[in-house]
């Protein structure tokens, strides 16, 4: 029977020859991963022999090899025309006597006398999910399967996928050979998650290629709208070295719209196997599944990845009836795994414009051309070299043409659909789940398509200028202190961390609070007393959270630990919040708590707002959450630094309150830092060092508040210069009081990234660390070891 069929537990990694890669490794993770705690549902497998044993039934195979040899795979219509008549061929042919035997015994004793057993029936080639390509969607799945004729038929259907379009384009541009490769059935018992949740996980971010996370994506129902796109999922990222220790370990959390749900078809009788239905608003605004399994999935993650020793793409399940999480597929990750760490490309966007649309951004790339609006896969023929492609879901049907788009925009799909894996694996950026764009964007409109910017992906009108930026990394020269950097968007932690670096001098708090909170503090405190309109906006906005005061703190502390989890264990600086309170205003009920200040940016800002009482319960909610980031998650290479401190009154009242909200100057390591930026923190350095662990100088306030300028006129632009000479007065006494007194001494204000010269003097000044923006980290790293060489 072996021949034709074998069980999943008598399969292994040794097997993919015989039952192609996704049914070796079922069998993999149920022979050898079951008792580390990895839970796989049992099934069967038709062999590769079977197949071939099938396609030599009646000449199909020289048939099909004939038609093969003579496609053009570029011209669309052909290739849609020879896919048609291989499949149709294929179905219309009985299978031989002893597979047909083969697989009704099996499937009898897969039974076991229920006959309501629904089953699921996965296509797995013999050449799929090797290391150098991923083969994703590139063969079918059928769900909820009952019966002996509805497995029959699914089986066919399955083989018959080999040939689809996107198939025989994928091989060929691959280097495959149609005639080396050989398909299995995988026969699998459901898992009962259309009354519960799926989705998909990487061992790895998708986007940056870190190592140090599992990347989850769900949805409700059955895990096919996620994996094809058709839904926006819910996201999670989880930090495995804080897993490990048995801590609190969810970095992110991004709610999806999980509009829709695939169940069980209500009548089977119908030939339709399953039915898409709307999902419940009340349940899109809870995540689809808790921390506590986020968790248990991440957990199962590690271990399959461990055992195979490289990144994985894993498809999971929740059953609805006993609650258990299930592992369905594990395959190679086949993009981020390969790249070379070695090379630093960096997009970077030269001019904005208008945002027309924003999505998920899938890759770190930039894309222009004209835009071309697909509804079918009928008109892909239009789509030519640099166009944008934009259609409401990019089904991997379309993977022929799709590399000759310069970008994809999609209206549905998450980051791990397969959509989005073919994207990466084409190098060409896209933005998923935008939910309007065919809409928005009209045919033949110039567009640029920005992935370089985050998580979110952007649309702007026009074609930009932009420019990439390669350096490599094999030698770093040595320089004589500490580049470290300032990164303020959380979105963009994983990219970065790769950059040459010593840590994150400068995290700005308020970054956090305007992309991923975007409400006043004071209106989540006092969330029941709102106005209508203004409750209702923050209802919307703390979706899938148990507070409003709780999602405040929650947000604060996903981007601190992301920016924590990503540079460990290097130091990552947290400055507190340090908006003016024209900025506070600016964010959902800011202006019914902040005051109408003639000139903010010498206002209620920094310590003197921490301080007060009307601030002091909001400044209580940033303690919390860096409590519970460095003493709940362990992440205690975040330092906090206190900005804008006028007076050595301020700076002990600060500090005293911080040890008040368990944050103690000393305890468990904890470093407090001060923004040395006004021209009285420099001249007054030794009295305020008394109070902190160092200084990190910020350079734009204390030049602007130096020289009597604002920095925001266009009037006086020209005067602003953090090389006068008054202004490095003040940087060398700051500096040589930090040493006198064996403290820290960095900088982390614009000036060292604008102007290298002033690096250099810096470093002849003998500062610490030097924190720069990302796109110039590089380039100053090498002037300054130049200038150093010189």
């Amino acid at each position: 029977m072996e021949d034709y069929i074998i069980w999943f537990d008598h399969l292994g990694m040794s097997d993919v020859d015989r039952v192609g890669g996704k049914n070796a490794s079922l069998g993999e993770m149920i022979s050898n991963l079951a008792n580390a705690g990895v839970t796989v549902p049992g099934g069967f497998a038709t062999t590769a022999h079977a197949y071939r044993e099938f396609l030599a039934k009646d000449g199909l195979k020289d048939k099909i090899d004939n038609l093969l040899d003579s496609l053009d795979i570029n011209d669309v219509n052909e290739l849609a025309r020879v896919g048609a008549k291989i499949r149709q061929w294929i179905i219309d042919t009985p299978f031989p006597d002893a597979l047909e035997i083969a697989l009704k015994e099996a499937y009898s004793q897969m039974l076991n006398g229920n006959d309501k057993m629904a089953v699921a029936v996965r296509s797995s080639a013999t050449a799929e999910d090797l290391p150098d390509a991923s083969f994703a969607g590139q063969q079918e799945t059928f769900l909820n399967v009952v019966g002996l004729e509805q497995v029959r038929a699914s089986v066919k259907e399955v083989f018959a996928s080999l040939f689809n379009d996107r198939a025989i384009s994928y091989r060929v541009h691959h280097g495959f050979d149609h005639k080396l490769v050989a398909l299995s059935a995988g026969i699998q018992k459901m898992v009962r998650s259309e009354t519960a949740s799926s989705g998909v996980m990487f061992t790895l971010d998708t986007e940056s290629g870190f190592r140090d996370v599992v990347f989850i994506t769900g949805s409700y129902g059955l895990g096919e709208t996620v994996v094809q796109g058709a839904v926006n999922p819910d996201e999670f990222y989880v930090h495995k070295p804080t897993l490990a220790a048995g801590r609190p370990a969810v970095l992110r959390r991004n709610l999806g719209s999980k509009a829709i749900k695939m169940i069980y078809h209500s009548e089977p009788s119908s030939g339709q196997l399953v039915e898409t239905v709307k999902v419940d608003p009340e349940e899109r605004g809870r995540f689809c599944i808790s921390d506590a399994e986020v968790e248990e999935l991440a957990k199962q993650a590690m271990i399959i990845e461990k055992h195979y020793q490289r990144p994985m793409d894993i498809e999971w399940a929740k059953d609805g009836d006993d609650g258990k999480i299930y592992i369905v597929q594990a395959r190679p990750e086949t993009v981020k795994s390969r790249a070379s760490a070695n090379v630093m490309e960096r997009y970077l966007l030269n001019e904005t414009g208008t945002v027309l649309v924003e999505g998920r951004s899938i890759g770190h790339k930039i894309g222009a051309g004209p835009v071309k609006t697909i509804t079918s896969i009928k008109e892909m023929d239009r789509v030519q070299d640099g166009d944008v492609l934009v259609t409401d879901m990019t089904d991997p049907d379309w993977e022929p043409v799709m590399k000759r788009a310069s970008a994809i925009i999609t209206d549905r799909g998450g980051r791990t659909c397969h959509a989005a894996i073919i994207a990466r694996e084409l190098g060409i950026p896209a933005v998923v789940g935008c939910g309007d764009a065919t809409e928005i964007l009209k045919d033949g409109q110039e567009v640029t398509v920005s992935c370089a910017e985050g998580d979110t992906g952007l649309i702007y009108e026009g074609a930009l200028d932009f420019e990439l930026r390669e350096n490599t990394v094999d030698s770093m020269p040595n320089i004589p202190f500490k580049i470290m950097m300032n990164v303020g968007n959380p979105d963009r932690a994983f990219d970065f961390q790769s950059l040459p670096n010593e840590g994150v001098g400068l995290a700005r708090l308020e970054f956090i609070i305007n992309r991923m909170i975007g409400v006043h503090p004071k209106a989540l405190l006092n969330f029941e007393g709102l106005p209508r309109d203004v409750k209702q906006t923050v209802e919307k906005r703390i979706s899938g959270y148990s507070s409003p005061v709780d999602f405040y703190v929650d947000k604060l502390v996903e981007g601190i630990s992301t920016l924590a989890a990503a540079f460990s264990p290097k130091k990552v600086i947290v400055r507190l919040s340090d908006f003016k309170s024209n900025e506070y205003a600016n964010l959902i009920g800011g202006t019914l708590y902040e005051p109408d200040e003639e000139n903010p940016m010498l206002g209620f800002r920094g310590a003197s707002r921490y301080i007060s009482e009307t601030f002091r319960d909001c400044f209580e909610l940033e303690c919390r959450a860096l409590k519970r980031v460095r003493n709940e998650m362990g992440l205690t290479n975040v330092e906090i630094m206190v900005p804008f401190v006028r007076t050595v009154g301020e700076a002990e009242q600060v500090v005293n309150l911080l040890a008040e909200n368990g944050l103690k100057r000393g305890e468990n390591g904890l470093r407090v830092i001060m923004m040395c930026e006004l021209p009285g923190n420099a001249l007054l350095a030794e009295k305020f060092l008394e109070h902190f662990d160092g200084f990190s100088i910020g350079s734009n306030d204390l030049t602007q508040l130096t020289l009597g300028l604002d920095r925001d006129s266009g009037i006086i632009a020209h005067l602003f210069d953090e090389r006068d000479e008054a202004v490095k007065i003040l940087l060398s006494n700051a500096i040589q009081a930090c040493k006198k007194a064996g403290k820290y001494i960095g900088i982390c204000g614009q000036g060292p990234s604008d102007h290298p010269d002033l690096a250099k003097w810096l470093m002849d000044q003998g500062i610490d660390t030097v924190s720069l923006n990302p796109d110039s980290v590089l380039d100053t790293w090498f002037f300054l070891a130049d200038e150093k060489i010189d």
